[in-house]
């Protein structure tokens, strides 16, 4: 990959995956909040999407960006990830399906409602 910056993605190929491709993104340290966190965050999104579109993937699997070990906050992580897919996916005709991978229920809740709040604005 030759490195890959925070914000930004690279493609390579699954090789021995179940899938054509992998995207790798880096996401953001969150030291408070006042360091560009947020848009670091959305723009990894932004840039996975990009090069999912070019590259004509019809899916794309994401995990909770920076919300392990970066210790991104989960709840506004969540909230920068469905609004910024949501955005994407309202000006692109693909990808055609979207996975957000959580590691545990209680993420799962918090993009199920951040969702549903996404579908009723």
């Amino acid at each position: 990959l030759n490195g890959c910056k925070t914000g930004d993605a690279k493609l390579t190929k699954g090789y021995r995956l179940p899938t054509r491709y992998v995207i790798h993104t880096v996401g953001p340290v969150w030291q408070g909040g006042g360091k560009g966190e947020a848009d670091l965050l959305a723009s990894c999104y932004r840039r996975s999407l990009e090069i999912a579109f070019a590259n004509d993937c019809r899916t794309i699997a994401f995990p909770a960006i920076s919300t392990g070990v970066y210790r991104y906050p989960k709840a506004e992580a969540t909230a920068i990830a469905v609004r910024t897919v949501g955005s994407f996916l309202a000006r692109n005709t693909s990808p055609d399906t979207v996975t957000f991978c959580c590691f545990d229920e209680p993420t799962s809740e918090l993009y199920r409602r951040a969702i549903a709040a996404l579908g009723e604005s």
